[in-house]
């Protein structure tokens, strides 16, 4: 929900979005589809942070447009505790959602925006989509970044990649073990690209 990006692709294509600058003085694009809810997330985080510290081993993660409550290291019996009482908090927020990934609560604006979403925009604002000299090759972990999978299914063009040590239902075409083998995977692959220039 808060993508910043070069405001030139690296084909010359200007990038569109809401031009601004880093912290190094650098022209970038902002894209942020949550913008009008960053003081209700405000809010929400304050709210929030009082009960995840009395949860022993939970940790809160502000976002900014969104906020993710961890529980990996929350006692298992104390789980449905903690979910309940972020519930409770989102409840009175009612332009707000609240979604579970793996042992991760996030409280999200209620757009329409996921992470195939932003796949696509990025590929579109960079001046990449359709193009056959560019190959995605989208990396993820969690059940989040399906949209992002089904997108690159859906154009017939990239590579979707699960991270995960299990065996499960995926939109990705192939799949890595850990964060080594992903490491392996991009020094491969940008190895491969040096060959070949």
């Amino acid at each position: 929900m808060d993508i910043m990006g070069p405001a030139q692709g690296s084909n010359g294509i200007k990038a569109s979005g809401v031009k601004s600058y880093d912290g190094k003085g650098n022209e970038v694009v902002l894209f942020q589809p949550a913008k009008d809810f960053e003081s209700t997330i405000n809010k929400v985080f304050n709210m929030l942070e009082d009960i995840v510290r009395k949860v022993n081993g939970a940790r809160i993660e502000h976002n900014k447009f969104s906020v993710s409550v961890h529980f990996r290291c929350v006692e298992e019996e104390d789980w449905d505790v903690l979910a309940d009482e972020v519930r409770a908090v989102v409840q009175f927020f009612p332009t707000l959602c609240l979604t579970e990934g793996r042992k991760v609560l996030e409280v999200r604006p209620s757009i329409s925006w996921d992470k195939g979403k932003a796949l696509e925009y990025l590929l579109n604002a960079l001046g990449l989509e359709g193009r056959p000299d560019v190959f995605p090759v989208y990396i993820g972990d969690d059940r989040t970044d399906e949209d992002a999978f089904k997108v690159l299914n859906k154009q017939n063009h990239g590579l979707g990649i699960l991270v995960s040590t299990a065996v499960k239902e995926t939109n990705a075409q192939s799949s890595l073990r850990d964060p080594s083998e992903v490491l392996e995977f991009l020094q491969r692959l940008v190895c491969w690209q040096q060959n070949h220039t």
